[in-house]
């Protein structure tokens, strides 16, 4: 059974392809959904799969891209109301 979860990261995230990595990880791991910069320096993820795959990119989201230094890994069940097609990186 598919669930949503959005995940924010802290840390030294945006300008080190953070969102790149996560994005090629989301489908690699058939997770649907988004990442975007917030202004804050953080990073949201929108993901959308099953127990095991959003377990695993939860966990990755701790290492991220190579560049990153990830201090912070938020996240928060949400309901789903829509599915969309893919994995996209917005902004």
């Amino acid at each position: 059974m598919n669930k949503r979860v959005h995940i924010t990261v802290s840390g030294v995230v945006q300008g080190v392809f953070y969102r790149k990595y996560t994005a090629n990880k989301c489908m690699e791991f058939d997770i649907l959904g988004s990442v975007e910069n917030l202004p804050n320096g953080k990073v949201f993820i929108d993901a959308i799969s099953n127990d095991l795959h959003l377990d695993k990119l939860i966990k990755w989201c701790w290492t991220g891209s190579p560049f990153s230094n990830v201090t912070g890994v938020e996240v928060n069940e949400v309901e789903i109301e829509h599915l969309p097609k893919g994995f996209i990186i917005k902004r």
